[in-house]
């Protein structure tokens, strides 16, 4: 699918997606909450929530999806070896602590892109654990065998937290306490997405200022009725639109929110944008562009729509964090830096920092790669260029954000195909 964003001031309020992350989260809660019923309202039906929701199924649980709430009976009895989880890299770190608590052998795989992620550090604390595990030479497909039993071990967090926020779900349920040392641990806010979701459905865990974990044993889930609350990752992407091509208002958002990407207001505030936040909602509005500097080492799926921001703003802006895009659906940092260069962007990656000078953008084409965030970066970047920017492979925002074309057109967005 091909996208033309043409050059447009975009004006009005859009309704927040719901999070993905919050919704795989309560989807593997509501999975281990057996022989009891959760309902999750305000679901998610991107493609990463679905892979969650079929990955649950093919683990034993019930699940019927409506059009305003998915209702889940809990229990974990899989129904085959193969767990099919698509293209999300949460689905299957999450859930590969959640399958080794079963003694049968399971086998979680997924697209191709997801088969190119890293997942090498999941091996040793599960077998420390007492489970079997075994990956690709540290990529998918990962087989698991339990039972998962508990004890100590030791977690690299260098990467990513999702096999931490995995081990924090599924060892409540081990026969033994267990206790997890943590090294390097980056993107904590999503762990402590992982401990409010844990305490909403009545599970206990201990947080050493997140360089050791203590999780009792023998715990029970009670989720009941749960909301899944909107996506900060998404309202950055037209957060930065309104910023780069005049006022956007998202709703639906919890202002007190520990998701990481509500750090984009600070972002969007240094680089001039007038920015408002309301009750249940946000506003950014162009303002004043000036080059900035922002980290976004915990809070990385931000770079692709504050890079395509600091396209606009006049001087060097930099950027930290860019190492931690080198393992996401594609080298995030990479494709970035070549596919806004094709529009007439200058960015350079420079170790952790990328330095984007800014300057017009001429328009053009340009290719997503498959990635969802890369494709809403360069719909947003297109907003202010000089000429319109045709966006190849634009269908995959459906990983995240399915509407997204068609809400940046309910705001006036200009947009053909």
């Amino acid at each position: 699918m091909r996208k033309s964003v043409h050059p447009s001031r975009v004006e009005g309020e859009v309704q927040a997606p719901p999070s993905k992350s919050v919704m795989q989260r309560f989807t593997a809660a509501a999975l281990l909450a057996a022989g009891r019923t959760t309902r999750i309202r305000n679901p998610s039906f991107c493609d990463d929530a679905l892979a969650a929701l079929r990955v649950s199924r093919e683990l034993g649980a019930s699940v019927e999806e409506g059009s305003d709430e998915v209702v889940i009976r809990g229990g974990l009895a899989p129904t085959g070896r193969e767990l099919d989880c698509g293209e999300s890299g949460l689905c299957l770190r999450l859930f590969t602590p959640i399958a080794a608590l079963s003694p049968q052998e399971l086998v979680l795989s997924g697209l191709e892109l997801l088969r190119r992620r890293p997942v090498g550090m999941v091996e040793r604390p599960l077998r420390d654990l007492g489970a079997s595990c075994r990956t690709e030479n540290g990529f998918p497909p990962v087989r698991v065998q339990g039972p998962l039993r508990g004890g100590t071990a030791v977690v690299d967090g260098s990467t990513s937290s999702q096999f931490l926020s995995g081990l924090l779900m599924a060892l409540p349920l081990a026969e033994r306490d267990s206790r997890l040392s943590v090294r390097d641990l980056k993107s904590r806010p999503y762990v402590d997405l992982t401990l409010q979701v844990l305490a909403e459905c009545g599970v206990r865990v201990q947080n050493g200022d997140y360089e050791e974990f203590v999780i009792p044993a023998g715990q029970s889930y009670t989720p009941g009725d749960v909301e899944v609350e909107g996506d900060w990752s998404a309202a950055a992407a037209l957060l930065a639109a309104g910023a780069i091509g005049g006022r956007v208002r998202v709703t639906g958002l919890r202002t007190d929110s520990v998701q990481a990407d509500r750090r984009v207001l600070a972002a969007l505030e240094a680089a001039g944008a007038r920015v408002r936040l309301l009750a249940g909602a946000a506003e950014a509005e162009r303002g004043d562009p000036r080059a900035f500097a922002f980290d976004a080492t915990d809070a990385p799926d931000l770079l692709p729509a504050l890079v395509a921001l600091a396209c606009h703003c006049p001087g060097t802006s930099r950027l930290a964090g860019a190492s931690r895009l080198r393992h996401k659906e594609i080298d995030r940092a990479a494709a970035l830096a070549g596919e806004l260069g094709r529009l007439g962007a200058r960015i350079d990656v420079r170790g952790d920092v990328l330095e984007v000078q800014g300057g017009p953008l001429t328009g053009g084409a340009a290719d997503a790669r498959g990635d969802h965030r890369m494709a809403m970066a360069l719909a947003a970047a297109a907003l202010a260029a000089r000429g319109p920017v045709t966006i190849s492979g634009a269908e995959c925002v459906a990983k995240s954000y399915p509407a997204f074309f068609e809400d940046l057109v309910s705001i006036g967005g200009r947009i053909d195909g």
